[in-house]
């Protein structure tokens, strides 16, 4: 390990300010541009140790969790609480920009769309049990250390306000010293608590958390995985007023109103089209919401997805034709034939992207396509694909669904 004293340059992808050095690039976190920091180094991953200049776009971060000097230790959920709006959201949209020049695509990025903080519907914390009891927070960056944490300013206040019922119910249910993961997910009818990594607990601390998920307020399912232990509600959320019941970890928007916003864009790009393909579908985001004017086509390979958007579509009223397609869409993408009768389509893949679909369709006539990602890189690429095969890209619009840190969502729409 040496120490030396560098200026930040820049913020890289994840978060971390950059400073460059004859041995090449340092990674720092909570460093912002112009700044001067002593740090300790090792290869080229830095620890700020102290500042000798400031940047005056340094803000006090809104959780007490986060920083070199968070309490508890420096939680890993976010990376750039420290910076103020305007340069933050810069950089986020540049995220997008540098992206798609990096394939020499020209485009026109709109501003960022903010998302305010208490927005996160859904979370995933990390838990362990000790002699001392349960520890619950999240991973502090780079380690396997649990930062413990009382509040968290990005989550929904439905999942901190029942912060200590989750804990009474991770308790009930942990066995061993091994840690596991709980993802949280927000609904109408309360919380959906999956429980992942966790050593299978015998019958009477299933039943301990059974009694406890009937007694609290606001649990509306416990699962182990995707084994159902309790579910006292159906977890309903709304998609654009049509109710759908997701299944035990199921794939959803983070922020319900980024979903709202990528929902709107999607909707008005692709309204006017009769029949309509969603590739990628989930539990139906975007397909349900479409089907009020089109008939809709949705391809997803998550038979529990699949199903929860066909349920919610037969029982919903006034909509168009849904059809429902199971698929692997990586291994079998749509082709141009399948396409046919297909006048738009949208796709929102995972963050490895959509590149074998992109190139059918490509092939294809569809006139139009919204592609939905939660990563800039995968996006250009599938955008180039796209563009080479003859279609313009009207827009790009990017959004801020993952607060304070280094990621962003992005819409970006095409007409052929």
């Amino acid at each position: 390990m040496s120490t030396e004293t560098v200026t930040i340059t820049a913020i890289g992808a994840e978060g971390d300010g950059i400073a460059r050095t004859g041995q090449g690039p340092v990674f720092i976190p909570f460093t912002l541009p112009g700044e001067e920091v002593a740090i300790a180094r090792v290869k080229n991953q830095g620890t700020a140790m102290s500042w000798s200049k400031l940047s005056d776009d340094r803000v006090a971060p809104s959780c007490r969790h986060f920083g070199p000097e968070g309490a508890g230790g420096t939680c890993g959920g976010c990376s750039l609480q420290h910076w103020a709006d305007l340069p933050y959201q810069s950089f986020k949209r540049d995220l997008v920009v540098s992206a798609l020049a990096a394939r020499r695509i020209e485009a026109d990025v709109a501003p960022l769309v903010a998302c305010s903080a208490g927005a996160r519907r859904r979370v995933t914390f990390s838990a362990r049990l000790t002699e001392k009891g349960l520890v619950l927070g999240y991973m502090q960056a780079g380690s396997h250390h649990i930062v413990t944490i009382e509040d968290c300013p990005i989550a929904s206040p439905a999942i901190i306000g029942r912060l200590a019922g989750i804990r009474r119910i991770a308790t009930a249910l942990a066995t061993g010293s091994e840690p596991f993961r709980i993802t949280v997910l927000a609904t109408k009818s309360g919380l959906d608590l999956d429980f992942l990594d966790l050593r299978k607990p015998d019958a009477r601390k299933q039943q301990a958390a059974v009694d406890l998920a009937i007694q609290e307020k606001g649990i509306a399912r416990i699962s182990l995985g995707s084994e159902v232990l309790v579910e006292p509600q159906k977890p309903e959320l709304d998609f654009g007023g049509i109710a759908v019941i997701v299944p035990p970890g199921a794939f959803v928007q983070a922020s319900e109103h980024a979903e709202a916003v990528m929902a709107e864009l999607v909707g008005a790009h692709l309204g006017k089209a009769k029949r309509i393909a969603d590739l990628f579908s989930g539990c139906g985001t975007f397909a349900l919401r479409l089907a009020r004017k089109s008939a809709v086509h949705a391809v997803e390979f998550d038979a529990p997805a699949l199903a929860a958007l066909d349920q919610a579509a037969r029982r919903a009223q006034g909509l168009k034709p849904v059809s429902v397609e199971r698929r692997d869409l990586f291994r079998r993408p749509l082709q141009p034939m399948d396409l046919k009768q297909i006048d738009a389509v949208v796709f929102d893949p995972p963050r490895a992207g959509a590149e074998a679909q992109a190139q059918e369709l490509a092939r294809s006539k569809v006139a139009r396509i919204a592609a939905v990602s939660c990563n800039p890189v995968t996006l250009a690429r599938d955008l180039e694909i796209l563009i080479a095969g003859g279609y313009k890209l009207k827009s790009v619009t990017p959004i801020d669904q993952f607060l304070w840190s280094g990621h962003v969502e992005a819409v970006a729409l095409l007409e052929r």
